[in-house]
Formats: C-alpha cells, structure tokens, sequence
C-alpha cells in the first residue's frame, strides 16, 4: 500500500531535490515514488523541446520498422 506524503522541496542546480521540512519520524529510509508539479509558464517551448528530444520514450521513432509511409501514400487536403 502507498501512503502519500504533501510536502515542498526545491530543485538545486544538479538538479537534486531538497525536502523544505523533514520527514515524519514514521518514514523509514527505502526508495520513494517521487511526483514533481511545476509551473509550465516557467519553461518556454524550446526548453519542452529539448527535453521531450532527449526522452527515451521516442527512442522506438529512430527505428527504420516505424518508416512505413511514403508522400505517395494517403490523399491530398483539398480546401
């Protein structure tokens, strides 16, 4: 079972995250599942970019077995 905790923390320049308050005495030491929100008005789009460029999870569109179209496939938009 998960029990979630609510609390701030603040990203440092390597990126490492540092708790505002401590822990409960409750909470033992182990991994976490880690949820960070963030305000989007922080970031302009060429840092999104880059990120989502960088991302594993787009690796799989480098792979020729994904290039199955052509220009000569589908229809032309006609306005």
């Amino acid at each position: 079972m998960l029990t979630a905790i609510e609390t701030t923390a603040t990203i440092g320049a390597k990126r490492q995250l540092t708790l505002d308050e401590d822990l409960p005495e409750t909470v033992s030491a182990g991994k976490v599942r880690v949820i960070i929100l963030f305000n989007e008005e922080d970031f302009d789009e060429n840092e999104w970019l880059k990120a989502a460029s960088k991302n594993e999870v787009f690796d799989f569109l480098n792979d020729e077995a994904e290039d199955i179209y052509t220009l000569e496939d589908g229809k032309p938009v006609r306005r």
